[in-house]
Formats: structure tokens, C-alpha cells, sequence
């Protein structure tokens, strides 16, 4: 944990090394429709940063609800709610 200053207040931010995400990343096995797996480097790069993008964005949001005083579960709720509400402009 490291404590870092957010305007007037303090709050804790868990950290993951660089190295760590990586290795995260590297275990989702992407695939295509047809169950093939993406083996383009480029794609798995992408990818994964756009992963690493929503983690950051869910968990300022997650920070500032608990800070906010609203409910860590109700938070998550919306969160994988909002995850099933999206659609597939190509189908």
C-alpha cells in the first residue's frame, strides 16, 4: 500500500508493478468467434491496454464512491451492470 495525497485528503492506492500487469495480460488467451486464438502481437497489446485502462477508470471510480460514503457492493453492482449493458455495433 502506498499513501498518497488527493487533495485534502489521504487515501490508499494498492500499486501493481509494470511487470505484474504484464504478466496479467499475458494469461488471457484471446479468441476470436470461432474459438481461434489472436495471435497477432499488435491485437494482444492492444488489448490489453484497453483492459488496463477500464481496471484504473473502475477503480478511481470504486475509490471515490467508498470516499463519497456510498457502498462498495452497489458500486460493483452498477460496474458489472454497466459491462452488461454493452453491445456489439457489428452484429
Amino acid at each position: 500500500m502506498v499513501t498518497k495525497p488527493w487533495g485534502d485528503r489521504i487515501y490508499n492506492e494498492q500499486v501493481m508493478s509494470t511487470s505484474k500487469l504484464r504478466k496479467a495480460e499475458e494469461r488471457v488467451v484471446w479468441k476470436g468467434p470461432d474459438g481461434e486464438v489472436v495471435s497477432c502481437t499488435e491485437k494482444i497489446k492492444v488489448l490489453g491496454q484497453n483492459l488496463e485502462e477500464l481496471r484504473q477508470i473502475a477503480q478511481d471510480a470504486l475509490e471515490d464512491a467508498v470516499l463519497m460514503g456510498c457502498s462498495e457492493a452497489q458500486l460493483r453492482e452498477v460496474l458489472h451492470q454497466l459491462v452488461d449493458e454493452l453491445h456489439n455495433p457489428y452484429d
